[in-house]
């Protein structure tokens, strides 16, 4: 589901295009993570999967228009009543324009690591987003909150760093969690595959779901009451884990030129591998 967009009107008290205001639906309660924050304890396993359902909608609508949203975070996720609609498109741009952008903008978790290497944001991108969105699901805090968002992440990402998944998640949706993931783009599943899950699972349509839905949420139960699972128990988050979208063609050039420089060098070889990232990083 998306937000929707009623018109423009126009500040009479400004001039200029910065008069013009944007009119959009209203989200009373805010943005995904915030509901997170406040509601984890009281959110079941039945309550994620029709959040992630909503969430698989609406990029479907964006997709089946054949655009990128190229931002998907958990502040671009509004609430509204009791759906969950992807807001701020204004980033997306047509899945056929390939050229890379001078400026890229964007939150460096949720950022596919294809993106970091040079590659132009795609459909499969946004769905590597929508994978970190399913983790946040399910431990109500965002991605690499406990590190610092810079050249040191986005390397990990690239070398296969991903959020550990909890114990209560069920099976089916770590697996599902775990393709979107995947480092290779083509492997990751079309936003269709996963609205077809997730649609099964909400009407509750598999044989034995309601056992393992139940079992979740009695594992997510104990590990709440034993105060290893939810925001309130996680990890300080870092002073310098920024999740607001912010420039990042820097950090792309420097991760292009570092990794072109060692793309002959095999998985074997990590300590000489890092040994030349850490030599090209402090060259430049």
């Amino acid at each position: 589901m998306l937000i929707e967009t009623f018109g423009f009107t126009k500040d009479p008290r400004v001039d200029g295009l910065d008069s013009y205001i944007l009119v959009m639906e209203y989200a009373p309660i805010g943005d995904l993570h915030n509901y997170l924050q406040m509601n984890f304890t009281i959110i079941d396993w039945r309550e994620k999967i029709f959040i992630l359902y909503n969430l698989t909608i609406g990029l479907l609508s964006i997709h089946d228009t054949n655009l990128i949203h190229r931002d998907l975070h958990s502040g671009n996720m509004l609430i509204t009543g009791y759906d969950c609609k992807i807001g701020d498109l204004g980033l997306s741009q047509s899945a056929n324009d390939t050229l890379l952008d001078n400026e890229i903008y964007g939150v460096i978790p949720y950022i596919a690591p294809e993106i970091f290497m040079g590659s132009a944001f795609s459909k499969e991108s946004d769905i590597y987003s929508l994978g970190m969105i399913m983790w946040e699901l399910t431990t109500g805090c965002k991605p690499f909150a406990n590190v610092e968002h810079g050249i040191d992440l986005i390397i990990k990402i690239i070398d296969g760093a991903r959020p550990e998944i909890t114990e209560d998640t069920i099976e089916w949706y770590a697996n599902l969690m775990k393709s979107c993931w995947d480092p290779d783009p083509k492997k990751r599943p079309s936003i269709d595959i996963i609205k077809d899950i997730c649609k099964k699972w909400d009407k509750r349509e598999y044989d034995g779901q309601v056992d393992q839905v139940d079992q979740a949420d009695l594992k997510r139960k104990k590990l709440i009451d034993s105060k290893k699972l939810g925001p309130e128990f996680s990890e300080k988050s870092h002073p310098n884990a920024i999740y607001t979208s912010k420039l990042l063609s820097s950090y792309i050039s420097k991760c292009s030129s570092i990794f072109s420089k060692c793309s002959s060098i095999n998985s074997s070889s990590k300590g000489i591998y890092y040994a030349i990232l850490i030599k090209v990083i402090f060259d430049r």
